[in-house]
């Protein structure tokens, strides 16, 4: 089936309105092919660019991409500084497209991390991109679900010793106010790339009732056609929070 088919196959009622992405497998797409990992991260900025447009062109409001976890600040310190500069310059040359595609840029993450040089860019695309009313694209740099819910733990803490907030007020609500995604519906669709199925520390209280879906591809083989195949996926769940089925057909 075409793209253009494959497009067509998808109900916009049933549509996503969250899409978060894992995008795993650049340095075994580079292994494979005896190069540099490095240059499987380059390959992976393709991608990047691909699923934006395919999600931006179908009506995908927000659009969350794990793009350097706070366990990557783990690897080699030549790898984290090529993917650091990698992610610099790349941003610095999507800015215009994604102005020109009414595309807003946000970033979750401890961004403290982020070396100066990346940080300005990033924060000049996310100034660049505020005024845009398109969909938000969410680039989680220096981002662990872990450090997200501490940093949310800590904040609900000082309201309530500041008196602030009471113990018998806090409920869902206030933690998902004080995440890094504040403001944000939870993902409705998580995709992962690269043949691991596990979720890794990547937005574990948003991703609660959101559908999961595998696939083997490697991120930079990752095609608009392969996304449009998820978002068909997604549509054909049946999904009931809890309820059973009959009372989803009754809604």
């Amino acid at each position: 089936m075409s793209l253009e088919e494959k497009i067509n196959e998808i109900s916009q009622k049933r549509l996503p309105q969250h899409v978060a992405v894992i995008m795993d497998g650049n340095g075994r797409w580079a292994k494979q092919r005896n190069l540099d990992r490095s240059m499987g991260h380059i390959e992976g900025v393709g991608s990047v660019r691909k699923v934006t447009e395919i999600a931006s062109d179908l009506g995908v409001k927000y659009l969350t991409l794990y793009t350097f976890s706070t366990e990557n600040w783990n690897r080699p310190q030549e790898e984290v500084d090529a993917l650091m500069h990698l992610i610099s310059e790349a941003i610095a040359q999507e800015t215009p497209d994604l102005i020109k595609n009414n595309v807003r840029l946000r970033l979750l993450g401890n961004l403290a991390r982020v070396p100066e040089y990346a940080r300005a860019r990033l924060l000049e695309c996310v100034e660049a991109t505020s005024g845009c009313t398109g969909m938000t694209l969410q680039l989680a740099i220096s981002y662990s679900s872990r450090w997200e819910i501490v940093e949310a733990v800590r904040s609900v803490a000082a309201a309530v010793a500041s008196g602030k907030l009471s113990l018998e007020d806090i409920d869902e609500e206030t933690v998902s106010a004080n995440l890094a995604t504040a403001g944000i519906p939870d993902p409705d669709l998580l995709i992962r790339t690269g043949g691991d199925c596990r979720v890794s520390n990547y937005l574990l209280w948003q991703i609660a009732y959101a559908e999961l879906y595998f696939v083997d591809t490697f991120w930079p083989d990752f095609t608009k056609e392969e996304f449009c195949d998820a978002i068909l996926h997604f549509q054909r769940r049946e999904r009931r929070f809890g309820k059973t089925s009959e009372q989803v057909t009754e809604n």
